[in-house]
């Protein structure tokens, strides 16, 4: 279902379809920096901009950043070790990419037809694996094992997940999770209702697949929420705690899943367990938050944050991206403790925007009023400061990664 895979990427589909550039414009980017911003700009244009500190300065992407070419870029783009990993489905092209005196350069490429990126994960330092979906359907799920350093492909194939049946013509994988000698994946499946409209089954699975044959063992079935996880090449939605036990956020908001009547949630699985915890569920939309939210970081001890979407204040849809009605909440996992930041209100639907380093959340907060600014979040004490501003043109931080 084409529209149900243009609608998880980039919303609203028109903003991002009219983006240009050319990649390789040179600019005054460290190709050593720490970290790398990804910019959606006032006139449409996007770049790449690399920092060495969140805690000050002022960067404007139209004079300091890298122009990008949509055609080969995207913000969905894997970012590690001073690389930039994309595909390019159209042409079937998975690429490696680093900025390089100021240009950002292709430094290797390979051939992965018909494949739709939904989750990704580093198995090692050097090996990547991709959890895909057909392009031409997305019906079937796919997974491509990569050697990123002699950028080959290791192994690919299909996952022996059932494919969409009945009334259900296309699903989404929101999760891939490795323990041991196998992988535990979530999912879930939808149904198109017109032209620009799906609808999401109000079931997610969890099956567990032999590694690296990708066989089918066993599979459960939750119907406390829908659409676990996300594509995790647009924003994050799972971890593992210190106690190796793994978290993941269930996302059935209307931009995502869109079954806004069903919880937004956090489900468990135990570190010693390859099935979701029955006696776990945080209720996020049935707390005192009210709402949906998209998007969940780990802060340690217990604690993560979530992005939380106002109802009251978007119409829809159409005006969900570009309406600031985003706030931050800090969760505490355990007791269930809900704390509201003191943040200005965030705009633009999905985007990686907390980093954690030490006892300091870095947020990246996209504000009408204010501007877009990081700000530094003490995890300890709570205190909040405005750090480094991205002026100039930026109208979104889409991304922040470390380098």
């Amino acid at each position: 279902m084409i529209n149900l895979h243009l609608r998880r990427f980039s919303i609203p589909m028109l903003l991002l379809l009219i983006l240009s550039g050319i990649i390789g414009c040179e600019k005054k980017q460290n190709s050593d920096a720490k970290y790398s911003f990804y910019i959606l700009a006032k006139d449409g244009n996007e770049y790449l901009l690399t920092s060495n500190s969140l805690a000050s300065g002022l960067l404007k992407p139209e004079t300091e950043g890298v122009l990008l070419d949509m055609k080969d870029m995207d913000r969905d783009v894997i970012v590690k070790d001073g690389h930039y990993y994309h595909l390019n489905r159209r042409k079937g092209i998975f690429s490696r990419f680093k900025i390089d005196n100021g240009l950002l350069k292709v430094s290797a490429t390979l051939s992965l037809k018909d494949y739709s990126i939904e989750n990704f994960n580093w198995i090692g330092k050097d090996t990547l694996l991709l959890t895909a979906l057909n392009n031409s359907g997305y019906n079937t799920t796919k997974f491509a094992l990569i050697d990123t350093k002699a950028f080959q492909v290791i192994a690919e194939g299909e996952m022996d997940i059932p494919k969409p049946s009945g009334r259900f013509t296309t699903l989404s994988i929101g999760l891939v999770e490795k323990r041991k000698n196998h992988l535990l994946v979530g999912y879930t499946y939808h149904v198109s209702t017109g032209v620009s409209n799906y609808e999401t089954s109000d079931t997610m699975y969890v099956s567990q697949l032999t590694y690296p044959d990708m066989k089918l063992i066993k599979t459960q079935k939750d119907i406390r929420s829908t659409y676990p996880g996300g594509v995790n090449t647009i924003q994050s939605y799972n971890f593992t705690d210190i106690h190796h036990d793994y978290y993941f956020m269930s996302c059935p908001g209307i931009a995502l899943g869109n079954r806004p009547e069903i919880p937004t949630g956090i489900f468990r699985i135990n570190a010693n367990s390859d099935t979701i915890d029955r006696n776990y569920f945080f209720d996020i939309s049935g707390s005192v938050i009210q709402n949906h939210a998209y998007g969940m970081w780990y802060l340690g001890n217990d604690k993560v944050i979530v992005r939380s979407e106002r109802k009251d204040l978007f119409k829809g849809l159409g005006d969900h991206y570009s309406t600031a009605h985003f706030e931050f909440y800090e969760l505490n996992l355990q007791t269930k403790a809900i704390k509201k930041l003191a943040l200005p209100l965030d705009k633009g639907t999905r985007r990686e925007c907390v980093l954690v380093e030490g006892n300091i959340a870095y947020i990246a907060v996209n504000s009408t009023k204010e501007g877009n600014y990081i700000w530094l979040y003490n995890i300890q004490t709570g205190a909040l400061k405005k750090g480094l501003q991205l002026a100039g043109d930026t109208d979104f931080i889409l991304r922040m990664d470390k380098l």
